[in-house]
């Protein structure tokens, strides 16, 4: 599903946010990628996802290097991959459901399977009843699992997370961490960059130091 081979990520002036980065992730594995603040978990995700790529070694997703990968290419790539942003990028000018539509219609759904999989994605997470509702009206572990459904809508194989459960108190925090692991249930591939991978006690851990795997 994903490899990285001395993977690195080097950003002018000369900084490296990854240094010869190996490891693989299975189909349907859950991975917890753990480490301080700075350490590169947010730049490792940036690179499976093709939003950034290597400035050395290869990283594999799906069998397609990252590297090489052609621009119009990236698109094909990202429609089995959801992401979670750490600032969640909700538009605050559209209700929950519009949110959650928003990258079926970008993908050309037909508007009534489109309906169907959002209110699917909306009840999987326990926002269905507040569908209607702005994204400012909702407390911040709901607009963190509005985030998740409007990642898993269109069903992804694999599913990225940068710091899902930050700013959340810990009872919040264990209801967002529940749903990752029912995906993870039903086949997912799970990949978390979490400051607190207690939260996921069946992941494997991966801890970045300073860019380097430990």
């Amino acid at each position: 599903m994903i490899r990285f081979a001395h993977a690195s990520k080097r950003y002018p002036p000369g900084m490296d946010a990854l240094s010869d980065v190996s490891f693989d992730v299975a189909a349907g594995e859950l991975v917890a990628v753990g480490g301080h603040s700075g350490a590169g978990k947010s730049t490792l995700l940036k690179l499976i996802a093709a939003i950034e790529r290597p400035t050395g070694g290869a990283v594999l997703v799906q069998g397609q290097n990252i590297g090489s990968l052609k621009r119009n290419a990236i698109p094909y790539l990202r429609r089995n991959l959801g992401v979670v942003f750490q600032d969640q990028k909700l538009l605050f000018d559209r209700n929950a459901f519009e949110n959650v539509m928003l990258p079926l219609t970008i993908s050309g759904f037909p508007p009534h399977e489109a309906k169907r999989r959002a209110q699917a994605a909306l009840d999987k997470v326990g926002l269905l009843a507040r569908m209607k509702a702005m994204p400012i009206m909702l407390s911040g572990g709901e607009q963190q699992r509005l985030a998740i459904a409007r990642a898993v809508v269109s069903r992804p194989s694999l599913l990225l997370a940068d710091e899902p459960t930050a700013h959340l108190d810990a009872e919040t925090a264990a209801d967002v961490a529940r749903i990752f692991l029912d995906f993870q249930a039903v086949g997912v591939t799970v990949l978390i960059a979490t400051y607190d991978t207690n939260l996921f006690p069946r992941a494997r851990r991966l801890v970045l130091d300073h860019g380097r795997l430990k």
